[in-house]
């Protein structure tokens, strides 16, 4: 069983959705905790890391043999907690940074929360440095988008971030910091490729599961 920690209830049905498509007979589970999001965001990642191993452990506990922290905020948080748990604990937006790097050196980290953008530029920097390159990351916080992503209209959420996308120059990618930002990513147009984390996240923890 794949346990996944999200921040919102909105991300069961995309990865319930992306398991029926990618990982049929995976057994997923899921414990949303949107507490640990809005103290990360008053303060800081750091302080929810007592409440993190908690929920890790009680994970564990319930048969996970890999847990994924689907919150870029708090996805740093997570791996460290997870030290010593028994199972590998994975952030689920590292195998998007990842592949950010191997696209080139002009890294543009979107967001609509404040909060995430330096965990995911710091995340992106340090996979830069594990394959030795040389990035360069810069931010953009769409404004507002987070606003219609909390009253459940996640349509106009990611329209604002396409949009938002599209006007993005000089890049060689764009990633969509946050899971629940992934909708953005079919109304696109800009040729420079956008990533986001839920299906290369989920592939992660569907091997970690598999392999260890």
């Amino acid at each position: 069983m794949l346990a996944l920690l999200h921040t919102s209830p909105a991300h069961v049905p995309v990865f319930d959705v992306l398991r029926d498509e990618d990982h049929q007979g995976l057994e997923l589970r899921h414990y949303v905790e949107e507490d640990l999001l809005a103290r990360a965001r008053r303060e800081g990642p750091e302080a929810v890391t007592d409440a993190v191993r908690d929920v890790l452990r009680e994970a564990v506990a319930d048969g996970a043999r890999a847990v994924l922290c689907t919150c870029s905020t708090i996805g740093a948080v997570a791996e460290s907690a997870g030290v010593g748990v028994g199972v590998p604990v994975l952030r689920g937006d590292r195998p998007m940074a990842a592949a950010a790097v191997a696209a080139g050196a002009r890294v543009v980290v979107a967001a609509t929360l404040e909060s995430t953008l330096r965990p995911t530029a710091a995340l992106i920097e340090e996979e830069a440095r594990r394959i030795g390159r040389s990035v360069t990351v810069r931010t953009l916080l769409v404004d507002g988008a987070w606003a219609h992503f909390e009253s459940g209209d996640t349509e106009g959420c990611a329209r604002l971030v396409a949009d938002a996308v599209n006007a993005v120059g000089d890049a060689d990618a764009i990633v969509l910091a946050q899971g629940s930002m992934a909708g953005a990513q079919q109304l696109t147009t800009t040729p420079v490729p956008v990533l986001s984390s839920p299906r290369l996240g989920l592939g992660a923890g569907a091997r970690a599961v598999r392999f260890g």
